[in-house]
């Protein structure tokens, strides 16, 4: 089980002098310190324009495995062609990079156009053909995108599918019929200020998305459910925490699990008492004369 982010994060309070080096390595020790992986630049790229020489950028300044984040084809369409797109993602393998983070905000809009779905997947075979070992990530955040269909949605070549299951919670239709070979990062934390950061959404979310299609723990993360940027550093530091707690525990034993969570998440007899108690074992039965 893993953290990461699905959007950027907002300035550090750093000092003006410190410079964009030491806003990134403010950014990136926010995640390190809460045990996330793959990292991002959080919306800092050392390089503006320039994704590959960013990537290069922030892997040189960490130990810790980066992601390359990039607008995918389809909702980048009236800015970029998507032989540019597909340059920068071979680009990017070249450069060693081994995590891609393909975003398609604009993917919410397909439904159940037939037009829209065959282009989406031709976009997207297209862009991801041939490209290795890395892994491939599609990210749908600001929305749901169910009504475009599985085999539309993951079409291209993607080890993992990244949702945001706050403003789209439909979502969950996706991640139930994605195969049980992909990947699922589950984007259950709220970008709002005042929203639950408690780990019982969050460890229900990754033990639902383990559950489905024999996925397993190990093919499923936690994230935000998009840009914490809005948000005070504070706060998005405190979401950022609460992310990297609950995915510690995720993956902690279970008995550690129940002693963190809120007792009326569990059963009556614990929400009863005010705290997680297991039930007493069962006195064994007199065998009858």
């Amino acid at each position: 089980m893993f953290a990461t982010l699905l959007g950027p994060l907002p300035r550090p309070p750093i000092a003006d002098r410190s410079g964009p080096e030491g806003v990134l390595d403010g950014v990136l020790a926010l995640q390190v310190e809460h045990g996330f992986e793959p990292v991002t630049d959080g919306g800092f790229a050392p390089v503006p324009g320039d994704v590959v020489a960013s990537w290069r950028a922030t892997a040189a300044r960490t130990d810790h495995l980066v992601k390359a984040v990039i607008t995918g084809p389809w909702s980048a369409a009236s800015v970029t062609p998507p032989e540019a797109i597909r340059a920068t993602l071979l680009a990017l393998a070249d450069a060693g990079c081994r995590w891609v983070e393909v975003h398609e905000p604009a993917a919410v809009g397909i439904g159940a156009d037939d037009a829209a779905r065959t282009r989406f997947t031709d976009l997207h075979r297209a862009l991801t053909a041939d490209m290795g070992e890395m892994h491939l990530s599609l990210a749908i955040i600001g929305g749901s995108a169910d009504a475009a269909g599985i085999e539309t949605i993951l079409a291209g070549a993607y080890a993992s599918l990244a949702v945001d299951l706050i403003a789209g919670p439909d979502n969950w239709r996706l991640v139930a019929a994605a195969p049980g070979d992909r990947g699922i990062i589950c984007g259950a934390m709220s970008t709002a200020t005042a929203a639950d950061e408690g780990p019982e959404v969050l460890l229900w979310a990754a033990g639902y998305a383990a559950s489905t299609g024999g996925r397993g723990a190990a093919r499923v993360g936690l994230a935000t459910a998009g840009s914490l940027a809005d948000l005070p550093w504070d706060v998005a530091a405190r979401k950022v925490r609460r992310l990297g707690e609950a995915a510690r525990l995720a993956a902690a034993p279970r008995e550690e699990r129940l002693r963190a969570i809120d007792p009326r998440a569990i059963d009556a007899r614990s929400a009863a008492l005010g705290r997680y108690e297991p039930r007493p074992a069962r006195r064994p039965r007199r065998p009858k004369r």
